[in-house]
C-alpha cells in the first residue's frame, strides 16, 4: 500500500521530479499525494509546460511559492546569475530578458518570489584551480585537509577580488529588476563552487548595496554545508549574518561526498537551521531526483518533527 503524505506547509520543488513526470499537472498531483500544498519550479533538464497550471489549482489548491531563474529553459541553458553579472553587456541584456520572463511568469502565477542563484567569476583558470582544489579536498584527511583548506581559502579571496566589478554589474542587473517588478521578492543565493562569486562577502556586499531595493536572502543549507566542509563560513555565520534577511530556505542533507540528500540522512545540523529560519520564510524542500517518494516523505517527517 502507498504510504500517504503528511499535510505540510514545505514546498516542493520540481527539480526533485527529474524527468519523470512530464506535465505540470502530474507534478501538482504528485506534490498534493505527499502532503504538498506547495510547489518550487526548480530546475530541470526539460521543463515542463506550464499551459496546464490553472486546472491543477483549481482542483487541488497547490500553489507556487517560488520560481528559480532558469527553471523555464533547460538546465543546460540557464541564464542565471552568472551572467547577470557578465562583464560583456550583451550578455548582461540576455541575462536580463530571461530574468524578466521568469519574474513575469511569477507574477502570472502569483509566485511572491523569485530565487537568482549562481555566480561563476569570469576567469577560465580560476575555474579549473577551483575544480582542481575540490579534487585535492576530497582526497585529503588530518592536517593535510587543513592544508588544502587554507589554500581554499586564500583562492576564494582571489576570486573575491578578481570578480569585484562582476558584482557591481550583478548588483546594478537587480537593482534594474527590483525597480521594474516592486511587487515581486527576489531572493539570492549563495553559490555553491569555489569560483563562484557569490561567497560571503560578496553577499553581505550585494544585500547591503540593494537594502534599499528590498533585494532578499534565501538560504541553502546544502551548499553551505560544503562550503563548510572546505574550510569557508558555516551555517552558523550565514545564518547570523542573513537570517533577518532571509525569504527562503532550500532544505537538503549533505555529506562528505555527497550532495542534494534528503534532510535528516547526512551531517547537517538542521536543529541549528530550524532555530535561525524565520517564522514566515518559505521552506522547500530541494533533493536530487534519484531520492523517491519514501526519502520525501521520510524527509518531510524529519523536518515537520524538528518545527519546520
Amino acid at each position: 500500500m502507498t504510504q500517504p503524505g503528511i499535510p505540510n506547509e514545505l514546498a516542493l520543488s520540481t527539480s526533485c521530479y527529474g524527468g519523470r513526470l512530464k506535465t505540470i499537472e502530474d507534478q501538482a498531483f504528485a506534490a498534493v499525494a505527499m502532503g504538498f500544498r506547495k510547489l518550487e519550479l526548480g530546475l530541470l533538464d526539460s521543463p515542463v509546460p506550464l499551459n496546464g497550471w490553472a486546472d491543477s489549482h483549481r482542483e487541488t489548491g497547490i500553489r507556487i511559492d517560488s520560481v528559480v531563474v532558469g527553471s523555464l529553459n533547460p538546465r543546460s541553458e540557464n541564464m542565471s546569475g552568472s551572467r547577470l553579472g557578465a562583464l560583456d553587456a550583451e550578455m548582461r541584456e540576455r541575462a536580463l530578458n530571461c530574468a524578466r520572463t521568469h519574474l513575469r511568469v511569477a507574477q502570472s502565477l502569483s509566485a511572491p518570489i523569485v530565487v537568482v542563484r549562481g555566480c561563476e567569476v569570469a576567469d577560465a583558470a580560476l575555474g579549473v584551480e577551483a575544480q582542481g582544489l575540490g579534487v585535492e579536498l576530497e582526497s585529503a584527511s588530518g592536517d593535510d585537509r587543513e592544508a588544502v583548506q587554507e589554500k581554499i581559502r586564500e583562492f576564494v579571496q582571489r576570486v573575491q577580488r578578481k570578480g569585484h566589478r562582476q558584482v557591481e554589474h550583478f548588483c546594478r542587473s537587480l537593482h534594474t529588476l527590483a525597480k521594474e517588478f516592486p511587487e515581486t521578492k527576489i531572493a539570492i543565493e549563495p553559490g555553491m563552487h569555489f569560483h563562484d562569486i557569490l561567497g560571503f562577502e560578496a553577499v553581505q556586499w550585494t544585500l547591503d548595496d540593494l537594502n534599499g531595493a528590498g533585494l532578499s536572502y534565501w538560504h541553502d543549507v546544502g551548499r553551505i554545508h560544503q562550503r563548510e566542509r572546505a574550510g569557508l563560513p558555516g551555517q552558523g555565520a550565514w545564518l547570523e549574518a542573513f537570517g533577518s534577511r532571509m525569504v527562503g530556505i532550500h532544505l537538503q542533507d549533505a555529506a562528505a561526498h555527497e550532495a542534494e540528500m534528503p534532510p535528516g540522512t547526512g551531517e547537517v545540523d538542521f536543529k541549528l537551521v530550524a532555530d535561525y529560519t524565520p517564522a514566515g520564510a518559505s521552506r522547500v524542500v530541494e533533493v536530487d531526483p534519484r531520492h523517491g517518494r519514501a526519502e520525501l516523505l521520510a524527509a518531510v517527517r524529519f523536518l515537520l518533527d524538528l518545527g519546520f
